[in-house]
């Protein structure tokens, strides 16, 4: 300012935050700003933690670093042009992205798509969550302090799964490979056969790392009973996907909405009792196990036949006026897709429902009561990805 006066916070319009009162006998709180950029934040993400001691007692999300206004793009361009940016949404999930979009627009233009295409699509979705779980297991690990071995085994999978992605579609992470009605490109006997080969060596991956881990006394002394979400309140503030389950809640949608084919696979939902850190890993792992389970059915049993419905039209796609909504089990959550024709080739609206946001709404009510240090691991344990958080 010109006069040499800096204003205070307290006198910038709108500035209405309340003062940090300590509780009444106790010394002052300390206000504690973790991020944006910290190596716990997974990204560009910001925690106002109010500590009294090194005892939570408040805890404020800060996000909107990393926006890209995603959603109002989409409704300038084209359906088709959008698919590469669900891509971007969950980084590490780029095929469930696409599958869950490619579901909404197929409900707004009655396109189905044909056996062949069921069979790579689920392959995928599990691949996708099976190297998602492991990431999230190993940056936990990575969190609480460990070497980085654990991350490592992870990755050594991670690899071996993109390697399949890049062979299929092109590219590792950002696969653009859905497309309405079906598949953007065939999966070769050769591809088949390298999955097969690759899905087999899986369940030994799985022992190897809950041998190293779900037994392991620091693991078990720093999350059992830390960061306790409660069945109602995960519900009622609608927490989704792994999160969900650990918590005791029994909802998949592969087996609520039997998207897909999910409904001719044999397996089971894993669901935890206490809700804490350790059984949101537990689950992780345990999916991972009937992700397997299920892949090792899909492989064995794919049909021949093409991957795209013949209704569909790469040029002069015009959906008719309506709307629709098509959601996925996303390796983190129910992620969905709201869509809204005019006629036109843009969508009237588009709106994500990102299962990272939803399930970080909650991290207050899982820390307070926790040490500082226990916040990190929480937080976690809810496993996001900034790129869904803000689109």
């Amino acid at each position: 300012m010109s006069s040499g006066v800096q204003t205070k916070p307290e006198q910038l319009e709108g500035w209405n935050r309340p003062p940090v009162i300590a509780p009444e006998g106790e010394g002052e709180l300390l206000e504690v700003a973790m991020g944006p950029h910290h190596p716990s934040t997974h990204g560009v993400f910001r925690m106002d933690v109010t500590l009294d001691g090194e005892r939570v007692i408040g805890l404020k999300p800060v996000f909107g670093y990393l926006h890209r206004n995603h959603e109002k793009i989409a409704e300038q361009t084209s359906y088709l042009a959008s698919m590469p940016y669900t891509d971007r949404l969950d980084y590490f999930c780029s095929l469930t992205n696409n599958w869950a979009y490619a579901l909404a627009v197929e409900k707004l233009a009655g396109l189905d798509a044909p056996e062949r295409a069921q069979y790579i699509r689920v392959i995928l979705a599990e691949l996708t969550r099976i190297q998602n779980h492991a990431s999230a297991v190993g940056f936990l690990l990575q969190d609480m302090g460990a070497s980085g071995t654990p991350l490592m085994y992870a990755f050594r999978e991670r690899e071996k799964i993109l390697d399949l992605f890049e062979q299929l579609t092109g590219a590792r992470m950002m696969c653009n490979f859905m497309r309405f009605g079906g598949c953007r490109v065939d999966a070769t006997a050769g591809w088949l056969d390298g999955a097969r080969k690759m899905v087999a060596g899986l369940p030994n991956f799985v022992d190897e790392f809950e041998a190293l881990l779900s037994t392991n006394e620091i693991l078990m002394a720093r999350t059992q009973g830390v960061g306790v979400l409660k069945p109602d309140l995960a519900v009622n503030t609608g927490v989704s996907g792994p999160m969900l389950r650990a918590s005791g809640v029994d909802y998949d949608l592969r087996k609520v909405d039997h998207y897909g084919i999910y409904d001719r696979f044999q397996f089971r939902v894993p669901l935890g009792e206490h809700g804490d850190i350790y059984d949101r890993y537990m689950v992780r792992v345990l999916e991972m196990r009937e992700s397997i389970r299920i892949l090792e059915q899909a492989l064995k049993d794919v049909p021949a036949g093409p991957v795209m419905d013949p209704k569909a039209k790469s040029r002069g796609f015009r959906p008719k006026p309506g709307e629709a909504y098509g959601r996925i089990e996303a390796p983190k959550g129910e992620l969905g897709f709201y869509l809204i024709s005019d006629g036109t080739p843009n969508p009237y609206r588009y709106r994500v429902r990102p299962p990272s946001l939803i399930n970080l709404t909650i991290l207050e009510d899982m820390c307070l009561g926790h040490d500082v240090a226990d916040v990190v691991l929480i937080f976690g344990s809810v496993d996001i990805v900034l790129g869904e958080v803000d689109r």
